[in-house]
């Protein structure tokens, strides 16, 4: 079992100074229900090596067993700072993909041409796609083999407009993922701010925010067993 993890190359929160990339917990939860499984894990980005860690989500109150675990981690935070570039990834290689969040994605991921390509590939080969909290994010303009949103029509979820509130950066990003999502077609549900919400709708595996990110990767994980 092959499992490709794609995080951000982005590190800067809009026009604000403040700096932002991957959220820590959307990545090790996944990253560690993938290897406890025995999966082969495979980590990229858009530009390759170390890619940003959003520093709030390294905060004393954002750890978790996870992040902790991965703190200790001296051969996963080596794979982790040498990411392989996007353009070097070849979706045959893999079983299914995953995406973390954190806001970075929103500016680099959801635009960026080589993964939009990739998710195109993997739904297409029948693989299973899944990214939790802002990286749906992901799926703003990735096209279904018919042409249209790959959301359209789909149950998903992802990062709510509340909860953007509730961070204080609704008018810093360049897009609401709730409001995409909802946009390009999606049948968007959400749970209670900053409670566990996952959503299957197929090969498609959405994830609404922090707290739903192992949930998500157990999710990945079913649909690759059958």
């Amino acid at each position: 079992m092959k499992i490709l993890m794609v995080l951000t190359s982005h590190d800067q929160l809009g026009d604000t100074g403040n700096k932002t990339g991957f959220w820590l917990e959307e990545f090790a939860a996944p990253y560690y229900v993938f290897k406890d499984a025995g999966a082969n894990i495979t980590l990229a980005s858009p530009k390759g090596g170390q890619p940003p860690l959003d520093p709030k989500s390294d905060d004393p109150d954002a750890q978790t067993d996870a992040t902790r675990r991965f703190a200790e981690d001296a051969d996963s935070k080596a794979q982790l700072a040498n990411t392989l570039p996007l353009a070097d990834v070849d979706a045959d290689a893999f079983d299914a993909v995953f995406y973390p969040g954190g806001h970075g994605p929103l500016w680099d991921l959801a635009e960026d041409e080589r993964s939009i390509e990739l998710i195109e590939q993997f739904f297409a080969a029948q693989k299973p796609v899944a990214a939790v909290c802002h990286a749906p994010a992901v799926f703003r303009h990735v096209r279904a083999e018919n042409g249209i949103s790959l959301v359209a029509g789909k149950k998903v979820t992802g990062f709510s407009n509340s909860e953007e509130e509730a961070v204080g950066l609704t008018d810093v990003v360049p897009f609401l993922v709730e409001d995409m999502l909802q946009k390009n077609g999606g049948h968007y549900s959400k749970a209670d701010d900053w409670q566990s919400h996952v959503v299957r709708d197929g090969l498609l595996i959405t994830g609404q925010n922090p707290a739903s990110s192992e949930g998500t990767a157990k999710v990945l994980l079913d649909a690759l067993s059958g």
